[in-house]
Parts: structure tokens; C-alpha cells; sequence
């Protein structure tokens, strides 16, 4: 029982952390219209940014902060430049050169930091533990930035004047246009914001384990499959979606082991395209 209740609660740390990126993922989707997988360089290209800025001294939030930023531009350049003049003709076009995009910056980060596994300087804590749970004070750091930025982004979707255009350019873009919100600004922020997040999300799976110049192509089936489990296009189902894939995934490792434990994306993905291919959600359920 105490490993069934550890496996639990290490799924809500993982899907947490899941959720920030897939939240970036999903919303870019629900605005650009296609699956932008280049996200798995961009969540490699935000841990390695925020691990150089806190290697110089900036604290966790200054770090974090260069993640958003170095991936947002970055991730802009390449939908500028590569991927959304291809959108015209069909999904699929730009989302085969985001593959080639993810895979250009995941070797420019090998040709900068090399293979080896690094990870980030912090003070090493005891445990705390409940009964036979343990949870370490730096992933209840992590989870709690992760929950913060989940509530901002979801307050600015709501509250702010660019989040209300955003949710009316996923839901009618031609509609949003005849009110006057410019589809190509909504266009250029949904794209800074999502590969900000997505930035961001691989800094704090970084911060929980470590990274390398694979760190995004590992979580990028995952961000995948939580943003389809819960819904393409709705920032709520990714959020539902990415705890249910960390929890699965933790699960998989008590009965099948960890080399099986990607699979569970696989999985997730199959099951719902084959059942309920809008997700659990549906598509932009705001």
C-alpha cells in the first residue's frame, strides 16, 4: 500500500510539472493550428537557459524568468520562420518541419554543453515524510511554482484583454477578426507565451532530476499525450491530462518497471484517438 501511495503522490509531482508545458503546447495548438513539436528542443533550449543563468548567480526566479524568455524567442523565430508560413498548406506540412526544428536546437544545445548529464547547484534537504511518503522540500518548491504560473496563465486567459483575444481567435478566428482583434498579433503572443511555458515546464522537470540535450525529447510524448488525453486546444484538459499521465506513468513503474513507462503515452494517445478523439474535455473547452 505504501508504494501504491508513493507512486501516487510522485504522479502529482510529475503531472504538475507536466502541466506547464502542455499548457504552452495545447494553447498554441487551439491558436496556430497545428502541433508544434519543436517544443521538445524548446523545453531543452529553457532548462539549459535557466541552468546558465543560475550557474551566474540569478536566484530561481530570475532563472526561471530567462527560460520564458530565451524560449519564447527562440520558439517565435522558428514559427516566423519555418513553421507558420507552411500552415497554409495543411497541419501536417508544419508540423513535420517543427519535428526537423526540435531536432536542429536539440543539437545545437550538444554542440554547446555536450551529452553529459548536469544538473543545478541547489542546497541538498532531507526528506520529509508522512507515514512511509516522502517528498523532498525542492519538489514541493517546484510544484508550488508550477501551480503559481498554471494560475496566472489562467487568470491572464481570463481577466486580460490579449487572454480574451487569444480565447476568441482558438474559438472563431474569422469571428475575432471582424471584431477587430489582428489574428497575426494573437498569433505571434500565443506563440512567445506557449514556447515560454514550455520553456519554463523543461527548466522544472530539470530542476527535479537533471538535463541533458534530450531533456525535451523525453517529455515531448508525454506533453503530447496529455494535451490529447485532455483535449487539443483546451488549457483545462491539459492540465487534467498531464496529471493523469504522471500518475499513470508512476504507476506503470510498480507493474511493468521503468523501461516500460513511456509507453504509457503511447497508450494514452492510442485509447483516446480510439474512443473519444475530441479528449475528455473536448477541443478549447476554456
Amino acid at each position: 500500500m505504501s508504494l501504491l501511495l508513493q507512486a501516487l503522490v510522485n504522479g502529482l509531482v510529475s503531472g504538475t510539472l507536466l502541466a506547464v508545458p502542455a499548457i504552452g503546447f495545447t494553447a498554441m495548438f487551439a491558436v496556430l493550428r497545428f502541433p508544434n513539436f519543436s517544443v521538445s528542443g524548446i523545453a531543452t533550449l529553457g532548462a539549459f537557459a535557466g541552468y546558465v543563468a543560475y550557474g551566474a548567480g540569478l536566484q530561481l526566479v530570475g532563472s526561471l524568468a530567462m527560460a520564458f524568455v530565451v524560449a519564447g524567442a527562440v520558439g517565435l523565430f522558428f514559427d516566423r520562420v519555418a513553421h507558420l508560413p507552411l500552415v497554409k498548406q495543411g497541419a501536417l506540412p508544419a508540423a513535420i518541419a517543427s519535428i526537423a526544428s526540435g531536432l536542429v536546437l536539440e543539437n545545437v544545445v550538444r554542440l554547446g554543453f555536450g551529452n553529459d548529464l548536469r544538473g543545478f547547484d541547489r542546497p541538498i534537504a532531507r526528506d520529509l515524510r508522512i507515514a512511509d511518503i516522502r517528498v523532498s522540500p525542492q519538489q514541493l518548491e517546484t510544484m508550488g511554482i508550477a501551480l503559481a504560473i498554471m494560475l496566472a496563465v489562467f487568470a491572464a486567459l481570463a481577466f486580460t484583454r490579449i487572454g480574451k483575444a487569444m480565447r476568441a481567435s482558438a474559438d472563431n478566428p474569422e469571428l475575432a477578426a471582424l471584431k477587430g482583434i489582428r489574428p497575426q498579433r494573437v498569433a505571434m503572443i500565443a506563440s512567445f507565451v506557449g514556447m515560454g511555458l514550455v520553456g519554463i515546464g523543461g527548466m522544472l522537470l530539470g530542476l527535479d532530476s537533471s538535463i541533458d540535450p534530450l531533456t525535451g525529447t523525453r517529455i515531448l510524448l508525454s506533453i503530447f499525450a496529455a494535451a490529447v488525453l485532455g483535449g487539443l486546444g483546451s488549457p483545462t484538459g491539459a492540465v487534467l491530462g498531464a496529471f493523469l499521465i504522471g500518475i499513470a506513468e508512476e504507476l506503470s513503474v510498480l507493474i511493468v518497471g521503468s523501461p516500460y513507462r513511456t509507453a504509457v503515452g503511447f497508450f494514452a494517445i492510442l485509447i483516446v484517438l480510439t474512443i473519444r478523439p475530441r479528449g475528455l474535455l473536448g477541443e478549447r473547452a476554456f
